[in-house]
């Protein structure tokens, strides 16, 4: 074993831990814990952890449904929200492994780490750092009901004792006594909705505090006696939740996307990696946007993009290049707004990372500018600019990620297989569903 092992086994006895959760997730991004007591952590560090993986979304198939759960010591945490229960709770983050101890190529975890390879072995870092928005609910919506939003205020209101100032003050303590550094908070543009902006890390690292950031936003909410969503859209007529994500390649200490003196600062490589991103956009969207509903947030007009275009500060884009700060290049970033806020980390950042890296192989060549606001365009202005737009629903996302050698090389072929299986599931099953708007509409006049 080494250091990092060694030093949690010395944590269990000295913080009085009595359980440890081993937390994975499925191919979806749901995460899955098993517990285990201190003293199976030796030989689970060693040898592993045995489970079914047949039972998990995309594991196995039920003749190879023998798997093992490797933990991560660098991930050892103690669950805040459990300290003062008794006995400590810690947790950490698992690896797939085969019983032969290779790689479940079914682990989204896996699929993340085998792309930053590809990208290390090209010399880069990825980092990203994401702007997470949710809801807030005065308790889990019944089937039918509207859901309540815990306030009526708006975009960064500062209300007298608000309910979400306090939620999101617990919150944050709860996110950095687990070691996840908050950058900004405050109240986003829907009634209860709010956004926490975590500060930048490595993909690998972001992607495992994006899991455990929606547990602890859970978790503060049920103690509150309130509900948290990351639903994309959960009101027709209000802002749906998204995860922008500022992006940026690292050459050893250099930020590999910045160059003085060229427009915006963006070195050849960060315009590259833009073009590839979206050349390939429409292809990943399943898995930037992987839910029914996600198409409902991306309709035209509203705060998320519909189409693939990028451009300098310019909010309506895709993918935004943010105003660059003198004498700060390693700042120099791009930050793409399609993702929403309910999709699997581990997956979206792989793809976008992928997509990227093919631009920069490429050389691929980076499209105008969208210097207006790509919304209030035409539909022939965004045909003569060469703007194309995103898929419009699930069901097109689909066709589109169905034809793709990027995605499916760099999902694997089983999350590939999975992952579209699933996703055709949900839309047959949302396409058989009569909605309230038909009935309210129809049942008067037909």
């Amino acid at each position: 074993m080494g250091k990092q092992e060694d030093f949690v086994l010395r944590a269990l006895e000295e913080r009085d831990v009595r359980f440890v959760r081993l937390w994975f997730t499925d191919v979806l991004g749901a995460l899955k814990s098993v517990a285990v007591a201190p003293a199976e952590l030796e030989g689970a560090f060693e040898e592993g952890i045995g489970f079914d993986g047949s039972a998990i979304e995309g594991f196995a198939r039920v003749f190879e449904s023998d798997m093992l759960l490797k933990p991560d010591a660098s991930t050892f945490q103690i669950l805040p929200w459990r300290s003062g229960e008794g006995p400590a709770t810690g947790r950490m983050f698992c690896d797939i492994e085969m019983p032969d101890n290779s790689p479940s190529y079914a682990d989204p975890r896996h699929v993340l780490k085998r792309t930053l390879s590809r990208a290390a072995d090209q010399g880069y870092t990825f980092y990203t750092h994401p702007e997470i928005e949710f809801y807030l609910f005065k308790e889990l919506p019944s089937p039918g009901r509207k859901p309540v939003p815990v306030d009526r205020s708006g975009f960064f209101d500062h209300t007298a004792q608000s309910q979400g100032a306090d939620f999101r003050r617990e919150a944050i303590g709860m996110l950095e006594a687990m070691g996840i550094s908050v950058e900004f908070s405050h109240h986003e543009g829907g009634p209860g909705q709010q956004e926490i902006d975590l500060r930048y890390a490595d993909a690998l690292s972001t992607a495992d505090n994006i899991m455990t950031f929606r547990t602890v936003i859970r978790e503060v909410a049920l103690s509150q006696g309130i509900w948290a969503s990351f639903m994309p859209k959960p009101f027709t007529d209000q802002p749906g939740s998204g995860m922008h994500t500022h992006v940026s390649l690292f050459d050893g200490d250099e930020n590999a996307f910045f160059e003085a003196g060229s427009e915006y600062s963006l070195s050849p490589a960060a315009r590259h990696f833009i073009a590839g991103v979206l050349a390939h956009a429409p292809e990943i969207s399943v898995v930037t946007n992987q839910w029914v509903n996600s198409y409902k947030r991306m309709m035209v007009g509203s705060e998320a993009p519909s189409y693939v275009c990028w451009g300098h500060n310019n909010r309506s884009a895709m993918i935004r290049v943010p105003m660059y700060k003198p004498n700060k290049g390693q700042s120099t970033r791009v930050e793409l707004r399609s993702l929403d806020a309910a999709c699997n980390p581990y997956l979206a950042y792989a793809a976008v990372l992928a997509a990227g890296l093919k631009g920069i192989e490429g050389e691929y060549r980076l499209p105008r500018e969208a210097e207006d606001d790509v919304w209030a365009l035409s539909e022939r202005e965004r045909t003569a600019l060469g703007i194309k737009p995103l898929p419009k629903s699930l069901n097109e996302a689909i066709a589109v990620a169905e034809e793709s050698e990027l995605l499916a090389e760099t999902l694997g072929e089983q999350v590939f297989e999975f992952l579209l299986k699933n996703k055709r599931a949900e839309w047959d099953e949302y396409r058989g569903q009569v909605s309230a708007f038909e009935r309210d509409r129809m049942l008067p006049v037909i």
